[in-house]
């Protein structure tokens, strides 16, 4: 058994669903996070946990001195990621701001195995920026776009490749950009044909979404 005095494990998600249960961060102590990663790592043979702050991170690792710590994405990983598969995902991000939620994919991505290029600051105020790398996303397997504001990027991505595109809205802008509200909506109602819309600042889910439609075009 993998439980621990707190928790009620899922060792059997990795063989059950193709990906191994990660331990979300926001309202454990810093002891039952320890704990759920040093179990998960046993089981599956490498952890992985989201939404870690920064002042609880230093505890955690204390207790698991192995463990590594992303402070801007605040995520952590304790063991090896798995062997590259094939494919490979680009996570593109509109501006700055919105670098913590892009790196949660990236790094989740890169924890179930999957390679990843990022591509920064290339929104929809300055398109040229975007422009100059639509080649390399052209060669993804899967995008993954993360934006505040109004959200338009990933609209001008789904119009210009063949691979699934993500929406990740973020919850980056001013008042009336309602926290990433308006950047949902506007994604939601993109006609930019098949886009897929995840949650607020959800670049976890995000990259959940890219491992699925990776893993169906692959035998299991």
């Amino acid at each position: 058994m993998s439980d621990t005095p707190h928790s009620t494990l899922d060792p059997g998600r990795l063989e059950r669903q193709g990906f191994p249960e990660v331990i979300y961060c926001e309202g454990k102590t810093a002891g039952q996070i320890a704990d759920n990663l040093v179990a998960l790592a046993a089981a599956n043979g490498h952890a992985f946990g989201t939404r870690l702050p920064e002042d609880r991170a230093r505890d955690v690792i204390s207790a698991v001195p192995e463990a590594c710590y992303d402070p801007v994405t605040r995520t952590i990983t304790l063991g090896e990621p798995p062997a590259e598969g094939p494919g490979w995902v680009a996570v593109v991000s509109a501006g700055t701001s919105d670098l913590p939620v892009a790196g949660e994919a990236a790094q989740t991505l890169r924890f179930l195995g999957h390679k990843v290029l990022r591509i920064h600051d290339v929104g929809v105020a300055g398109i040229h920026r975007l422009h100059a790398r639509i080649e390399e996303i052209r060669g993804a397997s899967v995008v993954i776009v993360a934006a505040g504001m109004e959200g338009a990027l990933p609209s001008v991505v789904g119009g210009l490749v063949s691979a699934p595109v993500i929406a990740v809205p973020t919850s980056v802008g001013y008042g009336a950009s309602f926290h990433g509200l308006a950047a949902l909506l506007g994604m939601l109602n993109s006609c930019a044909a098949g886009l897929t819309v995840v949650n607020i600042d959800n670049g976890f889910g995000a990259a959940i979404a890219a491992h699925r439609i990776l893993q169906s075009s692959t035998p299991r």
